[in-house]
């Protein structure tokens, strides 16, 4: 016993878990180091900005980007990367703007569908072992196409109760923050505090321990590809909230920002890790950033190359700090 105390306190193991420590630190507050700074450098330029008024414009766009950014992060948590997201989400705004009204029923049911499509994807990716890539490239263009047939042009009309929803104004609190905070709060009481949400986790870092404990890989991929169609689903209902109507190809970029968002916000692309508040402040960030190009006054044409280099240079990062871990 005294020997294992000496060892765990012995000056070399101090100074790994102390590097570890750091390690951790510096990559979860990544993203809220990035938020507060973009904040700060928004409201130089517009102090308007620091008002709840003012953070309600800046964050207007981040709620849908953390519902994708969440729906990317149960995919990503099992090691799986989805390039499907954006078209996925604009799909669901053109059931939105065309079929909620006038047949709510039918749009709950044809939602519904998609979820289900979504876990039989993952069904697809466990059983043939097809990677997700291909899988999820391959469904980026049917959900394309179907939204196409359903909304060939931009527009229609979404129910008012969606639009007021996504449209809230808060007296004290910015809608978005507090909305982003009730996101983050239930896609965390789903992987971490609900018990399967180790089996989710754990799928993704160690499918082998997890399969030898008796649960089946199936069910955990199917589980986790549902709960990304869900909160997709809620992504492009609050896209079609937002702008008052649907657009199958609006939200095609929503694919690498909701995985930036994510992987700003600590994941990892090796799966394993879940990281539900991280990634609603990554996307609030990246929504920032956004709004900052905007007030530099940046074209709108070369807005989606600068946010790619945003893009380059935070996956960069990231990889320079996982490689420098003990």
């Amino acid at each position: 016993m005294q020997l294992m105390q000496r060892s765990v306190s012995s000056p070399r193991t101090q100074s790994v878990v102390l590097r570890r420590i750091r390690a951790v630190d510096m990559t979860d507050l990544l993203a809220p180091a990035a938020l507060i700074l973009l904040i700060v450098v928004s409201g130089i330029m517009e102090p308007a900005v620091f008002s709840v008024s003012g953070l309600n414009l800046v964050l207007s766009s981040a709620i849908p980007l953390a519902l994708a950014g969440l729906s990317q992060m149960f995919i990503i948590m099992v090691g799986d990367i989805d390039l499907g997201t954006g078209f996925f989400v604009g799909l669901v705004s053109a059931v939105a703007a065309v079929v909620m009204v006038p047949n709510p029923v039918l749009a709950v049911l044809i939602l519904a569908g998609l979820v289900v499509f979504y876990a039989l994807a993952g069904a697809l990716v466990q059983v043939r072992r097809i990677p997700a890539l291909i899988v999820t490239l391959g469904l980026s263009f049917v959900w394309l196409g179907i939204g196409l047939l359903i909304l060939p042009t931009p527009g229609g009309q979404v129910p008012n109760w969606l639009i007021e929803l996504t449209n809230m104004q808060t007296p004290f609190i910015p809608y978005p923050i507090l909305v982003a905070a009730i996101i983050g709060f239930v896609a965390y009481l789903i992987t971490i505090r609900l018990p399967y949400g180790a089996i989710l986790r754990g799928g993704g870092g160690s499918p082998e321990s997890v399969q030898r404990t008796g649960w089946s890989l199936l069910k955990m991929r199917m589980i986790a590809y549902s709960l990304a169609g869900v909160f997709g689903i809620a992504a492009g209902l609050s896209v079609g909230g937002m702008t008052a109507s649907g657009d199958p190809q609006a939200s095609a970029n929503y694919t690498l920002l909701a995985i930036a968002a994510v992987i700003l916000g600590g994941g990892r692309f090796d799966g394993g890790k879940a990281v539900p508040f991280g990634t609603v402040i990554g996307a609030l960030a990246i929504s920032v950033a956004g709004s900052m190009l905007a007030l530099l006054g940046v074209p709108s044409d070369y807005q989606t190359g600068v946010q790619g280099l945003i893009l380059v240079a935070v996956l960069a990062g990231r990889v320079i700090t996982d490689r420098r871990r003990p």
